[in-house]
């Protein structure tokens, strides 16, 4: 097991959330979010399970582990972005359509069919590893438009199932998630359809800022249901959006006084790391093959990097192995603690920190210690059944029943 831990020399470590920032991510934005997405048919807040029993074995003084495997059925936090940014891009083809303003065209409205003949004429689409698409597909069937997803040679065939139930079509392209991120948008483009991706680049920045703000929710409830503020949070990378997303509510909400943030990767996907050495987005080529396969992300999202780059204080880089370990630690814990559900992806976050904590140098420099309170989140469950079973030795249902 092997892991890469590299301190953010470029942190401006400023205690007030710039104006600069709160463009791309704001408490206000995220409260419209949630304003909006707590109306949706299946909503819940997912639970925040403690682990103490964990907690003590490490020598700190908790862990709290954030539960997305429930969310709106999906099995993953991702139904919060996808599906909130497709509501978003109909609302404002709506309103344009209509001459109304976007906040006029709520989305009872849209779920109600009263715009049918506008919506039905749209087609949204993007590229994904598993979970993205998989929410934007549920989006596009909850509010009545079309859908076409494009998912990478490494996909499973479990992950493409989940999408296609959702009436989308799929698409397998050639190459890694970045090559397939290409093809998507290229396909846009000649044939008109709108792109609905959870990474930014040049000129398209719109719809991925409100696929972070819509999970700006889930940190809002784990902060609501924790006695007293995390002291540290560990968060898995990706193209940086999730992590963007967590570290912008933690600085808006606590300045100077917020949580140690460490971002977590895939040592075979690390480009958030290897930009923070660099100081600019660094891209990280080849097939990005890791079982953490919604973080096997080569090139860093233009709008998550500042956010990440001027706040976060350190990026880590895990192999394969210790996310396994931690998958069957909590399908499998100590005494006292709640068996959980957790998806490959889920757990870099956690897998990280322990790693950390098993090394009592790296554990000094991230400031680990008994007063230490460590918020992780947990943002999928089993989302490929079969995948789950053959890693944990067990099926998901055997670990913890639904519901």
């Amino acid at each position: 097991m092997s892991i890469q831990l590299t301190l953010n020399r470029f942190a401006s470590h400023a205690a007030d959330y710039s104006d600069d920032l709160r463009v791309i991510q704001s408490l206000a934005a995220q409260r419209q979010a949630a304003a909006e997405i707590k109306t949706w048919p299946g909503f819940a807040v997912t639970p925040l399970r403690g682990l103490p029993a964990l907690a003590a074995a490490h020598g700190l003084a908790g862990i709290q582990y954030k539960d997305e495997g429930g969310r709106f059925g999906l099995g993953s936090f991702k139904a919060l972005g996808g599906a909130y940014a497709v509501f978003r891009l109909l609302q404002k083809q709506i309103a344009m359509k209509t001459g109304q303003t976007p906040e006029q065209v709520t989305s009872s409205d849209v779920l109600s069919g009263r715009y049918a003949d506008l919506v039905c004429g749209i087609t949204v689409t993007c590229a994904t590893d598993g979970n993205h698409g998989r929410s934007v597909a549920w989006g596009a069937s909850l509010f009545g438009c079309g859908c076409v997803i494009y998912i990478h040679t490494l996909v499973s065939e479990g992950r493409r199932a989940a999408i296609a139930a959702y009436g989308a079509e799929v698409v397998r392209a050639s190459g890694n998630y970045d090559d397939s991120v290409r093809r998507a948008q290229a396909d846009a483009e000649r044939l008109g359809r709108f792109v609905v991706s959870d990474t930014s680049y040049s000129g398209y920045r719109d719809v991925p800022r409100d696929v972070m703000q819509g999970y700006s929710i889930m940190v809002a409830e784990a902060l609501a249901q924790m006695p007293q503020p995390p002291t540290h949070v560990f968060v898995q990378g990706g193209v940086g959006g999730l992590a963007a997303s967590v570290l912008a509510y933690l600085w808006e909400s606590f300045g100077e006084d917020r949580p140690t943030f460490v971002v977590v990767e895939p040592d075979r996907a690390d480009c958030l790391r290897r930009s923070a050495e660099a100081g600019y987005r660094v891209a990280v080529e080849g097939d990005l093959d890791t079982m953490m396969a919604g973080l096997a992300c080569g090139e860093v999202s233009e709008i998550a990097w500042p956010i990440l780059q001027s706040g976060a204080d350190a990026f880590m880089a895990i192999d394969d192995d210790l996310a396994v370990a931690t998958m069957r630690q909590l399908a499998l814990p100590r005494p006292g603690d709640p068996p959980i559900v957790a998806g490959e992806s889920a757990v870099a976050g956690l897998a990280g920190a322990l790693a950390a904590l098993a090394d009592p140098a790296m554990a000094q420099r991230l400031g680990l210690g008994r007063q230490s309170r460590l918020l992780v989140f947990g943002t999928e469950g089993a989302t490929d059944p079969e995948l789950y079973e053959r890693i944990v030795g067990r099926p998901p249902s055997a670990v913890a029943p639904a519901g």
